[in-house]
This record gives structure tokens, C-alpha cells and sequence, in this order.
């Protein structure tokens, strides 16, 4: 596998997520949230509960499991090694969280569904997202989202600030981010089929008819979610059902559109570089910021602007129940 020794998340972030993080950083309210954060947020008990009520893989626990995870870690040049447990739940699921002492958390589910490559593809993808910071502020979102809702302004005033637009952009920036996390599986793996067949998996696959799922379906399957976007209505059913029209805004994208994403960057010329060990090296070290930043560019106001149409039209539609 190969090793990309002081690699930057920089040099495989996605621009959409880029975008969508600065447009976030910008909006109205993310700098009172994070200040709260980090005054008030308490990480320990998440880990005490892992501690008791999960299984942390190491040399003579999950072995084999471990020696995947180390090899990833050792790829995408993380330090120090993030705590991996593994949770009985029969969901395929696992995600990052964390902020000084970052973990992952994969269920049964998935160890049990999955190949040890394609494993080795959802681990990779994990600390992809702790590579490039965005377990802060994932957990700053599920905390600012929790409090506001039970606490509102009884006593840190945080309901006057998690307005609809900012619980939008949060959304937006996570769906985006899961692109970079997807890139760094494709680095960490070096091969694309096993990063696809994990996510189609994870989809909807089955132990018992494994054999008849067909990965080249189901790429067919993602060309014809793309071409949807010829209907312009298709387009604003996409964009309504992602931003909680169903009920549930959606914290990641369809596997089919995280295909079609990964699959363009697989034959990139940015990809074929980072290969050769051509790519941007890490300056430092450290906590990831949580600080306001400036905008450098216009896509953020674009995105800023589309957040307040899309406001607009929710309003619409419930108006017109």
C-alpha cells in the first residue's frame, strides 16, 4: 500500500468541502458557537462510555482489524494513533468524532458485511475525516444542535444563535466533507473498486446474496442518478429531499453521487500526482482551529446566497401545505 509520509489534508481536501467550510465559518452565529464549544464542550464521557460499553481493538483484540487500522494510520502519516473500538450493532455504519483525543467507532455491522479490503476502505475514509479536522467541527454541530434544543436561552443563550441557515450550512459542510474522506480511502487503498463496493454495501448489500450484487450495476446505477439533473424538477427534489424535506436534513450524500465524484478525481491528474509523491506537505501540527476565517474567494458568498434561497423555498412550500 502506499505511504504518503507528511502528506497535508490539503493536498486531497475536496473544493466542495473547502467551500462549503468557509461559507459555514462565515455565517452569522459560528463564531459565538464555537467559542461555547470550546468553553463547555466535555469529551471524556463519550470515551468513558466507549470504554465500558464497546470493544477497543489493539494487537490481541481485533487483531487483524488493528494491523488494517495501523497500516492506514501509517498512510495517511496520522499522529498520535486515534482509538478505534468496535460497538454491537448490527447497522453497517462507523464514523470519527473527537477533538483532543480523536476516535473511530465501527459496528458489527459493517466487520461483518464487509471484506478485509473493503475495511480497510471505510478505516482509511474515517481518519481521512480526523485527518482533516472535521471531527471538531462535526462534534460542534451535534453540540451546538443538542444544547439549543435543550437548553435554548435558559442559560448559554445558544438558541438565539443556531438559526435555520446555520443548521443548513452544518449540514451542507458535512455532506461535502464526506468527499475528502473519500478521497483519502482511495489514497490509503490504491484501489477503486474495493472503496465503491464498501460504500455500495453499506448501501443495501447482503451477506446471504452477496453474489448478486453486481458493483458495475450499480455504477450504471449512479451514470442514471446523474443524469436525473436533465429534469430541472428532478434537481429540486434532489436538493429538497437532502435538506429535510422528508423530514431529516441528510448528513451524508447518496453512495451513488459519492461514486460519481470519486470516480472522476480516481482519473485526475491531482490524483496521479499525489501518487508519484507530488503533493502538498503539512506545515504543523496540532489542534485543529476552530476560530473565524476570512473567505478568499466567491464561491463562499454563492454558497452563502443559495443557503438563503433555499430558506426561501422551504418557507414556500410550507406555506403552501
Amino acid at each position: 500500500m502506499p505511504t504518503y509520509t507528511g502528506i497535508s489534508s490539503e493536498a486531497f481536501r475536496h473544493p466542495l468541502d473547502r467551500q462549503a467550510e468557509q461559507a459555514l465559518r462565515n455565517l452569522p452565529g459560528f463564531d459565538f458557537i464555537a467559542r461555547k464549544f470550546v468553553e463547555f464542550f466535555v469529551e471524556r464521557p463519550q470515551l468513558v462510555y466507549l470504554m465500558g460499553n464497546t470493544i477497543q481493538v489493539g494487537p490481541r483484540q481485533y487483531s487483524t482489524v488493528y494491523q488494517i487500522f495501523r497500516e492506514c494510520v501509517r498512510d495517511l502519516d496520522i499522529y498520535p494513533e486515534p482509538a478505534l473500538f468496535v460497538e454491537q450493532n448490527p447497522q453497517a455504519n462507523s464514523y470519527a468524532l473527537g477533538q483532543e483525543h480523536p476516535y473511530i467507532v465501527i459496528n458489527t455491522g459493517t466487520l461483518d458485511l464487509l471484506s478485509e479490503a473493503e475495511i480497510r476502505a471505510v478505516l482509511a475514509h474515517e481518519l481521512g475525516h480526523i485527518k482533516c479536522g472535521h471531527t471538531i467541527l462535526i462534534q460542534m454541530a451535534m453540540w451546538a444542535m443538542s444544547a439549543a434544543s435543550a437548553i435554548g436561552e435558559l442559560t448559554f443563550g445558544i438558541g438565539n444563535f443556531v438559526t435555520q441557515g446555520l443548521i443548513y450550512a452544518f449540514y451542507e459542510w458535512r455532506r461535502k466533507a464526506e468527499l475528502s474522506a473519500d478521497r483519502a480511502a482511495l489514497l490509503v487503498t490504491d484501489d477503486l473498486n474495493s472503496v465503491m463496493t464498501s460504500m455500495m454495501k453499506v448501501s443495501g448489500g447482503s451477506i446471504k446474496y452477496a453474489n448478486e450484487c453486481s458493483l458495475q450495476e450499480f455504477i450504471r446505477q449512479s451514470e442514471d442518478y446523474q443524469a436525473l439533473d436533465a429534469d430541472g424538477l428532478n434537481q429540486i427534489y434532489k436538493f429538497l429531499i437532502y435538506n429535510g424535506a422528508g423530514g431529516t436534513m441528510l448528513g451524508h450524500p447518496f453512495a451513488v453521487e459519492r461514486i460519481h465524484y470519486l470516480r472522476q478525481w480516481a482519473t485526475s491528474e491531482e490524483y496521479q500526482q499525489i501518487k508519484k509523491g507530488n503533493y502538498q506537505r503539512a506545515t504543523a501540527a496540532g489542534a485543529v482551529n476552530v476560530e473565524s476565517q476570512t473567505p478568499q474567494n466567491q464561491e463562499v458568498e454563492t454558497l452563502q446566497r443559495q443557503i438563503e434561497e433555499l430558506q426561501r423555498e422551504i418557507n414556500r412550500i410550507k406555506r403552501s401545505e
